[in-house]
């Protein structure tokens, strides 16, 4: 198994849930700022509805003015008309989807429930295909939820089993929504997951910085190689609940590969600065 991390940079998860609108102009600084450092993926924007995530109505515009990169680019949608106008960019390489392992949520999410997402999904996953294109797909709610139904860890593995086996998905981030992980559902989830699936299993986690280190290396130890992550541990999801709870922190997941791999993917000093601009985009 290699031991290289590959990591997506995840601006757009960071500045969902801010209620103060950015400017478009300082978006567009911030994300060709983040394309010069060389992550693997860059989750940009999303094609949804502005009433539903008023931060993002810009995405169109934004993308636009985007630099050319090595950074493939990455656009979140909800349904087949976001996922329509992402196909028509060609600079979009990545389309992510979020299906939730939870009705309640995916209903407060996409205003379908599993099984209607599951029509919706099919239907997103050929298209992304006749284009040539990629379809991640968001396991939300993977280590739990707060509407206190049951959670175990069969309940992500089997799901992502069927969206490998039956809709050929290749690519599934299980998303602790909530930052509801321990270490012990982490590696539980994994080394199953990892085992019986035929697609790539990624991390998408929520946490505070007390803990972040801990769930990195529990991942990482169970086999994990894929990591979502925003500066400065922004964002969440406003859809979940009231408290949003922050990324995982970019710069521990490059602290983690400089200190147990030997990678140093980005210097201390363009760290700072990023944290510094990240610190002026989302109005902190």
């Amino acid at each position: 198994m290699s031991r290289e991390l590959y990591l997506t940079e995840c601006p757009r998860d960071a500045m969902q849930g801010i209620a103060t609108f950015i400017p478009t102009e300082q978006k567009i600084q911030y994300l060709n700022h983040l394309l010069t450092l060389g992550f693997d993926r860059l989750d940009f924007g999303s094609f949804v509805s502005e009433k539903a995530i008023p931060q993002l109505k810009d995405t169109r515009q934004v993308l636009d003015q985007l630099s050319q990169s090595q950074t493939k680019l990455l656009a979140i949608v909800a349904n087949e008309r976001g996922a329509d106008e992402a196909l028509t960019h060609e600079r979009i390489e990545f389309i992510g989807y979020p299906f939730s392992i939870n009705n309640t949520f995916q209903l407060r999410n996409t205003g379908k429930s599993i099984e209607e997402s599951l029509v919706v999904l099919e239907s997103i996953q050929k298209k992304t295909e006749a284009q040539n294109k990629k379809l991640v797909v968001y396991l939300s709610m993977a280590f739990g939820n707060p509407y206190n139904e049951i959670w175990n860890e069969e309940i992500p593995t089997a799901l992502s089993q069927r969206l490998a086996n039956e809709f050929g998905i290749s690519e599934i981030m299980m998303s602790d929504t909530i930052g509801s992980a321990t270490p012990e559902s982490i590696q539980q989830l994994f080394k199953a997951s990892l085992s019986l699936s035929k697609c790539t299993v990624g991390a998408h986690l929520h946490s505070r910085f007390d803990n972040a280190m801990e769930k990195i290396q529990t991942a990482y130890d169970s086999g994990c190689r894929r990591f979502d992550g925003a500066f400065g541990g922004l964002g969440g999801c406003p859809m979940a609940n009231d408290e949003l709870v922050g990324n995982m922190p970019t710069e521990l997941l490059l602290l983690f590969s400089e200190i147990h791999l030997n990678e140093t993917r980005i210097s201390s000093e363009s760290i700072a600065q990023t944290l510094q601009l990240s610190s002026q985009t989302m109005n902190r």
